[in-house]
């Protein structure tokens, strides 16, 4: 099963969190922070109310998105994150 997102929205597969911090120490699940990057794995059409909108984010892309956007969606045992365009900060380049 897959997500087709609509409109301007972006589909990501969060990053994994971090198990150590950069010192070695050793995080709990309490204790991982959400992370704020992910990948691109579906891009919308980017038609919003009749009106086109670029899309300015593709399939592959490794983007930083608002920490407390989108919708979270568990299929199968994959998570997804479900966001508006708006709401993706930046691209990360090489």
């Amino acid at each position: 099963m897959k997500i087709k997102p609509l409109g301007d929205r972006v589909v990501l597969k969060a990053a994994e969190a971090e198990e150590k911090t950069a010192s070695g120490i050793i995080l709990t699940g309490a204790a991982k922070e959400k992370p704020q990057f992910a990948e691109v794995v579906a891009v919308g059409s980017g038609v919003v109310d009749g009106k086109e909108i670029k899309m300015e984010v593709s399939v592959g892309d490794k983007v930083i998105y608002s920490k407390y956007a989108g919708t979270e969606v568990k299929l199968g045992d994959e998570e997804y994150i479900v966001i508006k365009q708006e709401d993706v900060v930046g691209v990360l380049v090489d």
